[in-house]
């Protein structure tokens, strides 16, 4: 399967790379510059762009807009024993944006990175 690539935008490159590598099993593939880096977790490449670091996609749009963290677009990283998690990632001292949601598929959970940007957190119902 070819990797999935999604960029974040952050506001400190060192404290997402620990977030990410400690909490959630991403390893570094690469962080050339102190602005940028990228991350993997299976097929799953995320890049970090610091947001106001010096590469092309921190640039402003014509209208004057600069990207920023945070926003509810996310992604979502499927897991076993969601309680067990939430429960080890609190006392860690992670922000959560709500409480485990039980809906049709699964029950979810809104985790947020240093910045603010959410990683949702999924366990699929039983079949």
């Amino acid at each position: 399967m070819d990797s999935i690539k999604v960029r974040y935008f952050v506001d400190d490159v060192d404290a997402t790379i620990a977030f990410y590598t400690q909490h959630l099993d991403f390893i570094v593939k690469t962080h050339p510059a102190p602005f940028f880096a990228i991350l993997e977790r299976g097929n799953l490449i995320l890049l970090v762009n610091a947001k106001n670091g010096q590469a092309g996609a921190t640039q402003a749009m014509p209208d004057g807009r600069k990207p920023e963290p945070g926003g509810w677009n996310r992604i979502l990283i499927e897991v076993n024993d969601l309680g067990g998690i939430v429960k080890t990632l609190r006392k860690e001292g992670l922000h959560f944006r709500n409480d485990i949601v039980t809906g049709i598929g699964g029950n979810q959970i809104l985790l947020d990175d240093p910045a603010g940007n959410p990683i949702e957190l999924f366990e699929p119902a039983s079949k």
